[in-house]
């Protein structure tokens, strides 16, 4: 078994729990490759055992598991460059909800024992893929964004769905998310939580200049067209956080369910709703 050790070390305090990871495969007798900005980055020296590389992708491509050691974004930028692989990810938290990387750092030791022993599942997670009418392809784990840009006056945005249409939007923006990405930009949006796995994707308006339009929660197998009428300086587009300048006017993106996935791996005794409970505090009464 090899690892491909992937770490934000510009965002987050994540040497020491790096340094845990290789402690553990160094006794395991486990091979692992990393980047050599990270191992410069925790003052590691390559050895036996070690392979250091140019860059994450390549370290990606000679593994069999990717350690994620971040947060929920780290996971987000990690799943771009797996997309091409069967490569499973082992988020370990170092931020703040840790949704995805929902590992722990008191239990690393723990998951890495598990994982050795292959007492763990793969959850599946879908991912979305978008065109734009300026030539360009994206994919998305968690959300598609169109939103304001630079200015205090809402957008307009025209929706349609299949051969229907849906909605002509006058507010912030508009989500359409993953079900993964139901529990981020999503929920704080107003939008419904949803199950990964569900074939589905969810259209969120972001404060929407009426009081009658929700949430839609659209079957994935037909493609969703949003088209932004605004000026280029005006709006802007972004797949998981990662902006792209619109140029061309209108901007129009047909969104659609993709054939790729993350594969992320899941413990014994981990399940959704227990993450619901234990980060969102899901049901959770205050009046006991």
């Amino acid at each position: 078994m090899k690892f491909a050790l992937i770490a934000h070390s510009d965002k987050y305090t994540t040497t020491p729990p790096l340094k845990r990871v290789i402690k553990w495969c160094e006794k395991n007798d486990t091979t692992f490759t990393g980047t050599t900005s990270l191992f410069d980055s925790a003052g590691i020296r390559p050895e036996t055992g070690r392979m250091a590389t140019n860059s994450e992708k390549e370290a990606i491509e000679a593994a069999d598991i990717a350690i994620v050691i971040g947060g929920d974004g780290t996971i987000l930028r990690t799943a771009q460059l797996v997309q091409n692989t069967s490569v499973p990810l082992l988020g370990i938290n170092c931020g703040r909800l840790g949704f995805m990387a929902n590992i722990p750092e008191d239990r690393i030791e723990e998951s890495l024992n598990a994982v050795r022993d292959g007492a763990y599942q793969i959850d599946s997670r879908s991912m979305l893929e978008a065109s734009a009418n300026n030539g360009k392809h994206f994919l998305a784990l968690n959300e598609f964004l169109f939103t304001k840009k630079d200015t205090t006056s809402l957008i307009t945005l025209t929706v349609n769905y299949g051969d229907h249409f849906v909605n002509r939007y006058w507010a912030d923006g508009l989500i359409v998310s993953t079900p993964t990405g139901s529990t981020a930009y999503n929920l704080s949006s107003g939008g419904p939580i949803v199950m990964p796995g569900t074939p589905v994707m969810v259209v969120t308006p972001i404060n929407p200049h009426t009081l009658t339009t929700r949430s839609l929660v659209l079957p994935s197998d037909q493609p969703l067209t949003v088209r932004i009428e605004e000026e280029s300086d005006h709006a802007l587009f972004s797949n998981d956080g990662k902006i792209m300048e619109i140029k061309k006017r209108p901007l129009e993106v047909v969104v659609r369910q993709s054939e790729k996935s993350v594969n992320l791996i899941q413990l014994q005794g981990q399940n959704y709703f227990d993450t619901l409970r234990t980060k969102l505090m899901w049901g959770m009464d205050t009046r006991k």
